[in-house]
C-alpha cells in the first residue's frame, strides 16, 4: 500500500484522535448501559466466542483484508462481498438494525452523500443483522440507493472482530428480526471501513457508543483523502 502524503495523514490522525475521544467516552457509556457480568475485569467475559461488552471487541485493524463471505442482499440472492469490493473502491458500513433510531439516521446520512462517494469512484455497502425481508423495508423506507447485506447470524461480524452479545433488553425482537438467524442475540458495534479493491482496511472508525457515528461531513473527507490509495 503506498504511503499516504502528509495532508493526507494529518487528516487521518484527526480522525483517528476524534475515534479514540468518542471509544473513550463510549467505554463510559458502555459501562453505564451493561454492567459487568464477570467479577474480573482484567479477563475478557465471552460467550458464544464474543465478548460481553462492546468495548472488549478486537476489530480487524489498517492494513488488514477483509475475510471471505457470501451475503443475502434484501430481495434473497446471494452476493459475493469480496467480488463486490474488487469491482471498486468501498465504504462498508455495519449497523445494527433498521429499528435502531442512530443506525437509520445514520443511512439517511450515506444516502444524503451517496453521490457524492460515487463521483469519488467509491461503492457503499451496509450490513446489519437484519434478515433480508427487513432489509427491503429500510431500504424502501428510507429511499436508499447503496447495497444493503444481511449478516443475520453476524457470522461476517464475528470474522472482523466486532461482534458482542446484546443486553437482555434485546432478547425479545433479535431473533425475530434475524429471521431466526440470531439465537445467541449478537449484535455488531457500528463500524465504517474504507476498502480498497484488494479488500485492504485503509480507514475504519469504531465505536461502542451507539450513539456516536462517523458524520457524513468526516466521512467525505477521509473518503477524499484516501481516494488515490483506494
Amino acid at each position: 500500500m503506498k504511503s499516504i502524503n502528509s495532508v493526507q495523514s494529518a487528516l487521518v490522525w484527526a480522525v483517528a484522535g476524534t475515534m479514540l475521544l468518542s471509544f473513550q467516552a463510549g467505554d463510559a457509556f458502555a459501562a453505564q448501559k451493561l454492567p459487568l457480568q464477570a467479577g474480573d475485569r482484567d479477563s475478557v467475559a465471552t460467550v458464544a466466542g464474543v465478548p460481553l461488552l462492546p468495548q472488549d471487541i478486537s476489530p480487524l485493524l489498517i492494513g488488514e483484508s477483509i475475510p471471505k463471505a457470501k451475503l443475502p442482499a434484501p430481495d434473497g440472492s446471494l452476493q459475493d462481498l469480496n467480488a463486490l469490493v474488487a469491482q471498486k473502491p468501498t465504504i462498508l458500513v455495519f449497523y445494527r438494525g433498521g429499528w435502531c433510531p442512530y443506525c437509520s439516521k445514520q443511512l439517511s446520512g450515506l444516502q444524503e452523500i451517496e453521490q457524492e462517494l460515487a463521483g469519488m469512484g467509491y461503492q457503499t455497502i451496509a450490513i446489519s443483522t437484519d434478515s433480508p425481508e427487513n432489509l427491503q423495508h429500510t431500504k424502501d423506507k428510507g429511499a436508499l440507493t447503496y447495497q444493503l447485506l444481511s449478516d443475520a447470524d453476524l457470522a461476517l461480524a464475528k470474522k472482523f472482530g466486532i461482534a458482542y452479545k446484546s443486553p437482555q433488553s434485546y432478547d425479545a425482537f433479535l431473533p425475530k428480526t434475524s429471521g431466526g438467524k440470531n439465537p445467541d442475540k449478537l449484535l455488531p458495534v457500528p463500524s465504517v471501513f474504507l476498502l480498497n479493491q484488494k479488500g485492504t482496511i485503509l480507514f475504519e472508525f469504531i465505536n461502542p457508543d451507539i450513539t456516536q457515528r462517523l458524520s457524513p461531513t468526516l466521512l467525505k473527507a477521509v473518503a477524499a483523502s484516501l481516494r488515490k490509495e483506494a
